[in-house]
């Protein structure tokens, strides 16, 4: 089986920005720790801070792939264009944020994403990432 995990802008800094919300752990860390924790399961990484490239990395792996786990940061909230490249390719998606978006800022309420997804994890720190590959593959 192969996950492909796509984190968007400012997920590079994870580990370093507003720890009291995102946590002390980078995600290559934790990455290395879903690879152990999933050893039968191919799991790549891919992080952008630039929309345009999030959405070609979905029209490069989403016909290929048995599952994304995409986390937008901000483009959640903003990118139509990222929900049409959702909605346009055959692998299920899973939406995860870090935090619970629900308890944050009113703008962080509303997801363009979530319609074109299989589903939303949030508010369960990284462990949201592993959550979602679990569905994957129990799917």
């Amino acid at each position: 089986m192969n996950i492909q995990i796509i984190n968007g802008p400012n997920l590079n800094l994870l580990g370093v920005r507003e720890k009291s919300i995102y946590g002390d752990t980078g995600f290559e860390k934790y990455l290395d720790e879903l690879s152990k924790r999933f050893p039968n399961i191919t799991i790549s990484y891919y992080q952008s801070n630039v929309e345009g490239e999030i959405i070609n990395k979905l029209h490069e792996i989403g016909f290929s792939v048995d599952g994304v786990v995409i986390n937008a940061g901000a483009y959640t909230h903003t990118s139509v264009a990222i929900a049409d490249a959702i909605a346009a390719i055959t692998a299920p998606v899973i939406e995860v944020h870090i935090s619970n978006v629900y308890k944050r800022e009113e703008f962080r309420h509303k997801s363009l994403l979530a319609a074109s997804c299989k589903g939303v994890i949030a508010g369960f720190g990284l462990d949201s990432y592993r959550l979602a590959i679990e569905n994957l593959i129990n799917s």
